[in-house]
């Protein structure tokens, strides 16, 4: 292979990659919407409307559960893609010895 072509499928698998980490930080942010609205609801209905406590407890949970994910994926997303940058620096070196 040559190094254009390398450097060519290295670059859209790092977009791509920076695509994926976006649309993570859309899903976090989502998220955390949702366990803010859900610990405004336990705020406010504490002790006046059950239903709507119970709500704000599942909200809030899930808000927090898929926070922790999120925000999990997105530290191994990062760290994959600088493995991804390094390997391609790799190759290139190797390549420009011969």
């Amino acid at each position: 292979m040559e190094i254009k072509e390398i450097t060519k499928g290295y670059q859209a698998e790092v977009n791509y990659q920076k695509k994926m980490l976006q649309n993570l930080q859309y899903w976090l942010q989502f998220f955390l919407a949702t366990g803010a609205i859900g610990f405004v609801l336990c705020y406010y209905f504490y002790s006046k409307t059950v239903v709507l406590f119970i709500l704000g407890v599942i909200l809030l949970i899930i808000g927090m559960l898929g926070s922790v994910i999120i925000v999990y994926g997105r530290h191994r997303g990062k760290q994959n893609l600088n493995l991804l940058i390094d390997d391609y620096q790799a190759k290139i070196n190797y390549l420009k010895k011969q």
